[in-house]
């Protein structure tokens, strides 16, 4: 049975890998959901809790900007792909990127600056759950053989 590149990252140099790409942002990222929830459902836009909340936001898009430019330089132009399973699985795990900076540059007020408190929640929230299911996908496609679909798909270029 072959594996994703997704599941080859997590797997290799253990636990380090799996530390780096997955415990450290799912932790950030489920702390910032479970912070969102109370201040989104409260309409804070002050307080200990919006704090708290605000860093995540700010330390997970930076963290994971920097997962994101290291595996693109580094890795992805090596990658020789075992088909679109494998295409799905790396490519939606980076493009986790757009969503937490985003997030990151709300909470530093360069996203968003001249909306009202409420529309900035909203714009968070919507970002917080696109990086959600951008990372679900990748999640799922990245537990996937490449070879029980392979047969199926034409040969990927090599990138």
């Amino acid at each position: 049975m072959s594996i994703t590149h997704y599941m080859e990252l997590l797997m290799t140099n253990q636990p380090w890998n799996l530390i780096i790409y997955m415990a450290i942002p799912v932790i950030l990222a489920e702390a910032l959901v479970a912070t969102e929830f109370f201040v989104v459902h409260t309409h804070q836009t002050t307080g200990t809790l919006r704090t708290v909340n605000k860093w995540l936001g700010v330390v997970a898009g930076i963290y994971f900007l920097g997962i994101f430019l290291n595996l693109i330089t580094n890795v992805v132009p090596g990658i020789e792909w075992r088909g679109w399973v494998d295409v799905v699985a790396v490519g939606f795990y980076l493009s986790g990127v757009i969503p937490l900076v985003s997030i990151a540059l709300i909470e530093l007020g360069v996203l968003g600056r001249g909306r009202s408190d409420m529309d900035r929640m909203k714009l968070h929230f919507i970002f917080l759950t696109a990086f959600l299911v951008v990372a679900h996908i990748a999640m799922i496609f990245g537990m996937v053989s490449p070879e029980l679909v392979q047969a199926a798909s034409p040969p990927m270029p090599k990138m």
